[in-house]
């Protein structure tokens, strides 16, 4: 019964007298079948009917094709237009009569699809003829694309829901969006609609140099059309480009790519892309800013809790030497000391907690005038030599009380380097950084190394010889990866609150880094995990060539 059926289907379809006839449901499987010039190309209707629409004859821009037949359905609307079909590696374009076949109900469930092939050279002048029966739908979609993208402020989904419903509608193989910012040199590949059989373009950087058409379409606000490229590295053979806007100024850019065959586009199509990116300009204008609203609001926010977690800690730092030197002192004033040796020792511990609050208050000025930018350093030649003798002498006390080496590791072949520095100023952040590694340290030790680098180096205006990069390592706790990031934030530890097991205001490093940038350099900080020691790196320029020894020096 079932085969008396379907030869009762084909004889139907042959006495239509078209040359193409089908019938389809909505995921575009095919009932019935009729091609007047199959046999030429080994096609028959078993090699149709009953099989997946992938594996047979098929629409090259499936997806679109398949959105087409659902939107038939939905609306009983019949449609003209034109796609290109596949079988055995040959393309065929066809002007096709979409028509929903209305079942007793009156809902529809299939659809009788009728059309011709066309000659290629044909292809463009139907496509122009077209125009009037395809603009209203092609309107609707774009004003449902719109609607979608206006519902929405993030971003991610204005980018993608962009791509996906202007590649289908369009019924390219790839539709891409690109995130452009005014002064870049390249755009990013945000969003992407691609046919699988083709290679993914998402994430991308694309330069400007190198894509003209990108270029272009961003220096000229109008579309870009190729219709006939060399085959590159992602299989593009026409595309249509156009920048995204907003008040005049270009953020973005909407691609099309043919890569199944030379595509010639209408000025409807084009017409219709622009219209679109118009909009998708605005959407995008609204998403960024409120993005970098949210951004804000969350690194306000976080400053806030930084802040007040710093003062928290900040004021137990402060009164711990303030509660030091108060107690020392009453006890000279009360007399208490058995002796002038132990009068004497008070008042040195008074002295040395004066001290510690004094580089407290210190350090808490620094940051204060880095953060209202008006940190201004006198910068001349320093003998990088007696800066790490000082920093050697100041430290060598406090690495002794906890049984730690502290090594200085000059260049051996080279006497005389001179930096391009402020004295005082590299000075603290020597100190900063040996005094953070003993103090995070209680086995092993320290060690200071310098090594000059010869290349020209451009700061303030001056051109400079070269570099010094010098680190501190140590042996001590280490830090976790997943925590390195917070070390150079103002206000940041990586041990937070009262019971954190080490002290200090957490702006050591902070400070250090601006202090370096200020005088053109760099810091890094480096550990592979807790426990494993840490390395900071940091960079100074040269002032003049250092002098190379003939004798190998000794360290000290």
């Amino acid at each position: 019964m079932e085969l008396i059926t379907a030869q009762g289907q084909s004889s139907f379809l042959q006495g239509l007298g078209v040359e193409l006839v089908f019938t389809q449901d909505g995921s575009g499987q095919y009932h019935s079948f009729y091609w007047r010039n199959a046999q030429e190309y080994g096609l028959t209707e078993e090699h149709v009917v009953g099989d997946r629409l992938k594996d047979t004859f098929y629409p090259i821009a499936l997806e679109a094709y398949r959105d087409q037949i659902q939107r038939i359905l939905e609306n009983r609307n019949p449609e003209r237009c034109i796609h290109w079909f596949r079988y055995n590696k040959q393309n065929f374009p066809f002007e096709l009569a979409i028509s929903p076949i209305l079942e007793a109900d009156g809902k529809a469930n299939k659809v009788l699809v009728i059309g011709h092939l066309l000659p290629e050279s044909e292809v463009q002048k139907v496509i122009d003829s077209l125009v009037p029966y395809s603009l209203d739908p092609n309107q609707r979609l774009l004003t449902q694309i719109a609607r979608k993208i206006r519902r929405t402020l993030d971003l991610d989904t204005i980018w993608q829901q962009t791509v996906e419903s202007l590649g289908r509608a369009m019924q390219v193989n790839r539709c891409i969006v690109c995130s452009y910012k005014q002064g870049d040199e390249g755009v990013k590949v945000e969003a992407e609609y691609c046919h699988e059989s083709f290679a993914s373009m998402l994430g991308k950087q694309l330069e400007l140099e190198s894509e003209p058409e990108l270029k272009q379409a961003l220096l000229r606000a109008e579309p870009v059309v190729v219709e006939s490229i060399s085959i590159g590295e992602f299989q593009q053979q026409s595309i249509l480009v156009v920048s995204t806007c907003y008040k005049d100024q270009p953020n973005g850019l909407i691609s099309l790519h043919q890569c199944d065959r030379r595509r010639q586009w209408s000025n409807a199509e084009i017409e219709l892309v622009r219209e679109l990116a118009e909009q998708v300009g605005t959407a995008i204008a609204h998403g960024t800013l409120y993005k970098e609203l949210e951004i804000a609001t969350e690194q306000a926010e976080e400053a806030s809790r930084l802040k007040s977690e710093f003062l928290a800690n900040t004021s137990h730092e402060l009164r711990t030497p303030l509660n030091g030197m108060i107690g020392f002192l009453r006890l000279v004033i009360d007399e208490v000391a058995d002796d002038p040796e132990e009068e004497k020792e008070f008042i040195q511990e008074a002295h040395n907690s004066a001290i510690h609050l004094l580089n407290i208050i210190n350090d808490i000025l620094d940051i204060a005038k880095i953060e209202a930018g008006k940190m201004e350093l006198e910068l001349g030649p320093q003998e990088l030599d007696s800066l790490f003798k000082k920093v050697y002498d100041l430290q060598k006390q406090q690495a002794q009380q906890k049984n730690l080496t502290l090594t200085i590791e000059m260049p051996r072949n080279l006497e005389g380097i001179t930096v391009y520095s402020n004295y005082q100023r590299l000075l603290q952040v020597l100190l900063n950084l040996v005094g953070n590694a003993i103090k995070f340290t209680e086995e092993g030790g320290v060690t200071i190394s310098a090594e000059a680098i010869r290349q020209t180096v451009k700061f303030k205006d001056e051109e400079l010889p070269g570099y010094v990069k010098v680190r501190v390592a140590d042996t001590g706790i280490g830090v976790s990866l997943d925590k390195q990031d917070k070390l150079f934030q103002s206000f940041s530890q990586v041990h937070s609150g009262l019971n954190r097991p080490y002290g200090g205001t957490g702006l050591g490093l902070a400070i250090s880094q601006k202090l370096v940038e200020t005088m053109g350099g760099v810091m890094n900080f480096f550990s592979m995990g807790e426990g494993l020691g840490s390395t900071v790196t940091f960079t100074v320029p040269l002032f003049q060539d250092p002098v190379v020894r003939s004798e190998v020096r000794e360290d000290y």
